[in-house]
């Protein structure tokens, strides 16, 4: 049976729950975008294929000031093409206040063979807000080509611009795999930490440990990672990888790097 496309609007609202933990008065799932919650945790599950072909997927995330909130999903994302190769749209809005933590930790977005996605990230960040932000992107599923995937992430602290990235990959984007962007490698993510400390005690940038091979054989390139100090205050940790077992390895070296202790 062929399905339709979609138009979903999921909302997250934590709040402190005045005891020291979290509460979510808000937790409005949408379509595909069903939200399960465990403390002060919520995971994005797909309650159906999405995002295909000409969806249209919305999530708002709003942490109030003081309260903790941690997002996931249950498994990646993965864009697949819809009838007539139509775009699918995903934009996800968040938005910290003061003394507020958020922790967004999707799994990755597999990019599959015919797919044309565009994402957006819009993130507002209170001047005491602190954040942790990973983005993975897999081109192609195992053996085959990569969709069309363009992706955006906006960051504004205190109501001034942080960071401002866009990307694309697929054949609509000449160069792609060269060797100036992905080098042949078909995973690429980074790691955003915001966090006022860092006014006093920047990250320093540092290429991380090049991975050749998880088995310590060195026999293939597996990838790189960079850590950034951003004005802001904030650091960047930047990863390409042959695939998405090795991105997650460099990604969580970068965040153990940046972020230390948990916060």
């Amino acid at each position: 049976m062929t399905r339709w496309s979609v138009t979903a609007h999921a909302r997250i609202t934590a709040a402190p729950d005045g005891r020291g933990g979290t509460a979510l008065p808000e937790l409005a799932g949408d379509g595909p975008l069903a939200l399960r919650r465990s403390r002060d945790r919520v995971t994005v599950v797909g309650a159906m294929a999405a995002p295909l072909g000409g969806d249209r997927l919305r999530l708002d995330a709003t942490v109030l000031a003081g309260a903790r909130l941690r997002v996931g999903t249950a498994a990646a994302t993965i864009s697949l093409p819809g009838r007539d190769g139509a775009e699918s749209v995903y934009d996800v809005t968040l938005t910290v206040e003061d003394r507020a933590v958020l922790h967004w930790l999707p799994e990755p977005l597999i990019a599959a063979a015919g797919s044309r996605l565009r994402t957006t990230t819009r993130v507002e960040l209170a001047e005491g807000a602190r954040l942790v932000l990973r983005e993975e992107q897999v081109l192609g599923r195992s053996g085959e080509q990569p969709g069309a995937l363009s992706t955006r992430l906006t960051v504004r602290r205190a109501g001034r611009p942080l960071l401002d990235q866009e990307l694309s990959f697929g054949q609509a984007a000449p160069g792609w795999d060269g060797p100036a962007v992905l080098g042949g490698r078909r995973a690429v993510g980074q790691l955003l930490v915001v966090d006022p400390a860092f006014e006093d005690k920047p990250v320093a940038a540092r290429l991380l440990d090049r991975d050749d091979g998880l088995d310590g054989s060195h026999a293939s390139d597996g990838g790189d990672a960079l850590v950034t100090p951003l004005a802001g205050p904030a650091a960047l940790v930047t990863a390409v990888a042959r695939d998405a077992l090795t991105l997650r390895r460099l990604l969580d070296e970068g965040q153990r790097e940046v972020v230390g202790a948990p916060w």
